[in-house]
């Protein structure tokens, strides 16, 4: 939201607003469901050539809505708060909108997009990207991914890298609340032909639909619960070990972990989790959530790449299973106390938010950070670290419930290998090239997923020549996408790309209009089986409520950041 020249505030703004200032951060899954509201009290004067001046909420909160949560409910904003930003996109090419560095700013802000989509969006996603770009020691461009949308500080689907040996900071903001929610592709050793066999119904006979076995195994919704339990020594091991730590308990393979980001592995302590986070993780392992959360089962139903998808293991009529999770409430309690940390230590000046401990500001309290190689910077990343071990551990998990499941439903194994997991809610330590320039980077990626060229040591033998994998989930409805880096070297916005559709309804926008119920039916008519815990939540994710998937792939291609390798259509999805 932005305000220009006279614009004033309203009593009942002021006070509300101090009065949630102090309020604590919670999940960015839970605040996706938070009312909507209409505003009013705002007045504008005509626009004029100048930056637009940022309306803060010093809430705490994430707000998937066109305003901050608990603030002037049931009053309206007025029309144009967005244009108050998109005034200054200019085109950068076929698929690329840029605003110039102005302000505050230090460098510019880049979204992928152009002038049929850019600042279409009633949210405040574009306000939030340019704030990132005065993010202390940013370094490059601040990215907006095609399917980027309002987030908690950062942008969901923002790419931002700060330079850490000349000062750059970490941001939980930039990782997001669900730390390392990712996505898992599996191929299945099953075709099309046998779909039958996973949507029969046999009465009395005691074989049931594979989708209602599958949901009895591999728990979704709001519970934390997934009827595995960890022991303390278990969960420690999975803390600093990942992926691995869950093969060893028998809740995953050794062979997956080559054709997972960074192994399965990143070098975390579990002495660096506080025991209320690790509370939250002793009985969550092998579980979905709720949200955007899923278990698909789809079919290869088109190769756009036919080198790169002999190279994945995809192949048109073959079975895939699309996993996407997180580290569930364990994450949530991670960035919930270093944002509530960080956010006492800023303090508001002169427009910004400053810290006279570390001198430096911010322009929204939702971006607290912390310089990389402080204490508290320190302390935040090697949480985070520790969290993302136990996202890569769920999905292991998760991948072992389906194989089991698989293997009772047809009366024998059926191979399930990994294609790739990769993570869209994370940072990482990486070397650049800015502006001709070697960088060590924090890499921000939230909401946005890495797309690594071929020649990159990080990546398995497998990828060599192709690219990395990038794994896009859709909607429930249409399609998903497997996407590839670049054959060799790295993309301009820091080797990433996008993560998914992005949500074109707010989740309380789309509970009004959309009917669940319904939902359900025509999915079903169109050969989509849909197992959920509350078919109330089913609006919310209804293919109406997203962007046009194909849109945000031709996008992304045309930007140069990743290319599509195959489509993938669901058959039988998993909801909370």
């Amino acid at each position: 939201m932005n305000v220009y020249g006279s614009s004033v505030l309203s009593p009942q703004f002021s006070l509300l607003s101090s009065l949630v200032q102090n309020l604590a951060p919670v999940t960015e899954h839970f605040l996706q469901t938070w009312p909507d509201s209409d505003q009013n009290g705002i007045s504008t004067s005509p626009k004029i050539t100048m930056p637009p001046r940022s309306l803060h909420c010093a809430t705490g909160l994430e707000v998937n809505a066109r305003n901050c949560p608990g603030v002037l409910k049931g009053e309206r904003l007025p029309e144009g708060l967005m244009e108050d930003w998109s005034q200054f996109l200019e085109e950068d090419g076929d698929s690329l909108m840029r605003i110039k560095k102005q302000g505050e700013m230090l460098v510019d802000a880049v979204i992928v997009s152009d002038s049929t989509h850019a600042g279409k969006s009633d949210d405040r996603s574009l306000e939030q990207l340019t704030n990132t770009a005065s993010l202390p020691g940013i370094v490059g461009e601040a990215w907006g991914m095609a399917d980027f949308h309002q987030g908690y500080g950062f942008p969901i689907g923002g790419v931002v890298a700060t330079d850490i040996e000349n000062g750059g900071v970490i941001s939980p903001g930039g990782v997001g609340f669900d730390i390392n929610c990712g996505v898992r592709l599996c191929s299945i050793d099953l075709g099309i032909e046998d779909l039958r066999h996973l949507t029969r119904k046999k009465s009395g006979s005691g074989n049931k639909e594979f989708g209602n076995r599958l949901k009895a195994r591999i728990p979704a919704g709001e519970s934390g619960k997934s009827g595995y339990n960890l022991s303390s020594n278990e969960l420690n091991d999975i803390l600093a070990e990942g992926a691995k730590a869950a093969s060893d308990i028998g809740l995953g393979h050794d062979k997956d972990l080559s054709n997972i980001e960074m192994n399965g592995r990143l070098e975390g302590d579990s002495g660096s989790i506080s025991e209320a986070a690790k509370r939250r993780g002793l009985s969550a392992l092998g579980s979905i959530g709720r949200g955007n959360h899923f278990l698909e089962i789809q079919v290869v139903d088109r190769i756009l790449d036919e080198r790169a998808a002999r190279s994945f293991g995809l192949e048109e009529g073959r079975l895939t299973a699309m996993i996407h999770t997180g580290s569930r409430g364990l994450g949530y309690q991670v960035c919930s106390e270093h944002v509530k940390s960080l956010e006492g230590r800023f303090r508001k000046s002169d427009g910004r938010w400053r810290s006279e401990e570390w001198g430096i500001s911010i322009a929204d309290p939702q971006l607290a950070s912390a310089p990389f190689f402080s204490k508290e910077g320190e302390s935040y990343f090697e949480a985070m670290k520790a969290a993302g071990n136990y996202a890569f551990a769920n999905r292991s998990s998760v991948t072992h419930h389906l194989r089991s499941a698989l293997q009772a439903h047809m009366g024998a194994e059926v191979d399930v290998g990994v294609v790739y997991d990769v993570c869209h809610n994370i940072a990482r330590v990486e070397e650049h090239e800015v502006h001709g320039s070697s960088c060590t980077c924090c890499v921000h990626r939230k909401g946005a997923t890495r797309a690594f060229g071929g020649d990159n040591e990080e990546l398995s033998g497998n990828f060599a020549g192709i690219g990395q994998p990038v794994l896009v989930p859709g909607d429930m409805g249409t399609a998903s996408y497997v996407m590839s880096g670049p054959p060799r070297g790295n993309n301009r916005a820091f080797s990433s790309s996008c993560h998914g559709a992005g949500r074109a309804m707010s989740r309380t926008e789309a509970r009004k209009k959309i009917d669940g119920a319904t939902v359900k039916r025509e999915l079903a008519e169109k050969g989509v089986a849909i197992y959920e815990t509350h078919e109330k939540y089913l609006s919310e994710e209804a293919p109406d409520a997203y962007k046009d998937v194909d849109e945000v792939m031709r996008l992304t291609e045309k930007a140069g950041l990743a290319r599509p390798v195959a489509r993938l259509r669901p058959l039988i999805v998993i909801k909370g």
